[in-house]
């Protein structure tokens, strides 16, 4: 019997790729045939920790999927990083809510939203992915979930986050800003000895947003986007922006049309620039293909991501869009 949920998808995304000429049978693809070396890139500097927890899984010959969160468990762990998970800054009523997805080789997917109280809400998206029908789990709803599954309910506000909130409350002004360099969502890839691909994304979302807020990182196709044909892509930045164009979706089908990482990184935010106000706000993009390639851009000066591979884990600055 076919899954409801698998057709339901299937047939959604055959009529995107219809839409937008990107037709499988007709595409030009960039597959390999799986010996692709094994290599991790993620968001800021705060991926340098985070690609050597997933290189030690990889080394192993762990699963991409496994490796990717354990990788990204890491920042969410680190009081120091104000933007995923402990420790994140709080939104305008003082209450740290998480976002979080995952993606593993075979495109099953799982992600939360909106969750309070738990520390490593990317391990509650893959429990959804793995013991549910479902893709995703917001609010409440996620909470009961996650504690059912075992997680421990936590005070995610530290003292230094606290600190920062309430002198936002001075002014309660929200302007967000265009480059809050290694303070923003951790977005990982993985290619594992097999050459599978797995994704991670995970934050606690925009610093002084209203309450209930939901950014890109939990959504498939937004935030982040695998499909192990092909390549991924992560996103970091101004959720709202990703969302109304469905980047890292179209930075996967702009590389199975042919595109390398970096021209299908341009574009995605060149779509952007063509429809936004994008010199108010910042969009990263990374990604890599089936062939090890992989590309990075942003929109403005400031967007840096760690690359590990051929046994180096290294800090790079991407290429953007504004200059001067």
């Amino acid at each position: 019997m076919i899954n409801r949920r698998n057709f339901i998808l299937g047939s959604a995304l055959t009529s995107l790729t219809t839409f937008l000429g990107l037709n499988r049978a007709t595409a030009k693809r960039v597959v390999v045939s799986g010996d692709a070396r094994p290599m991790v890139i993620s968001t800021w500097n705060h991926g340098l920790p985070a690609n050597a927890a997933v290189w030690n899984v990889i080394e192993s010959g762990g699963k991409a999927i496994d490796a990717v969160e354990t990788g990204v468990n890491v920042p969410e762990a680190d009081p120091e990083s104000n933007s995923v998970g402990y420790g994140g800054y709080p939104d305008r009523d003082g209450k740290v809510t998480l976002d979080a997805c995952i993606m593993d080789e075979t495109g099953n997917c799982g992600s939360v939203s909106f969750l309070q109280h738990i520390k490593h809400p990317i391990s509650v998206a893959r429990k959804v992915m793995e013991d549910t029908p479902h893709v995703m789990l917001s609010g409440e709803g996620a909470l009961e979930f996650a504690l059912q599954k075992g997680f421990k309910k936590e005070n995610l506000l530290t003292d230094k986050s606290r600190a920062a909130w309430k002198k936002w409350l001075e002014k309660s002004e929200y302007k967000p800003i265009i480059n809050r360099e290694n303070h923003d969502t951790i977005g990982l890839l993985a290619i594992d000895q097999k050459g599978d691909i797995s994704g991670a994304c995970t934050t606690s979302g925009l610093s002084w947003k209203l309450h209930g807020r939901v950014g890109d990182s939990p959504i498939i196709g937004a935030g982040m986007y695998t499909d192990n044909e092909v390549g991924g892509a992560v996103a970091t930045g101004m959720g709202e922006a990703v969302m109304k164009t469905l980047g890292t979706f179209l930075i996967v089908e702009l590389m199975r049309g042919g595109k390398s990482p970096q021209e299908a990184c341009e574009e995605a935010v060149g779509r952007i620039a063509a429809k936004q106000d994008y010199k108010s706000f910042q969009i990263g993009y990374l990604a890599i293909n089936k062939s090890g390639q992989h590309g990075a851009f942003s929109i403005h000066k400031g967007f840096n991501y760690a690359l590990h591979k051929d046994g180096e884990n290294k800090m790079y600055d991407s290429s953007y869009l504004v200059k001067g």
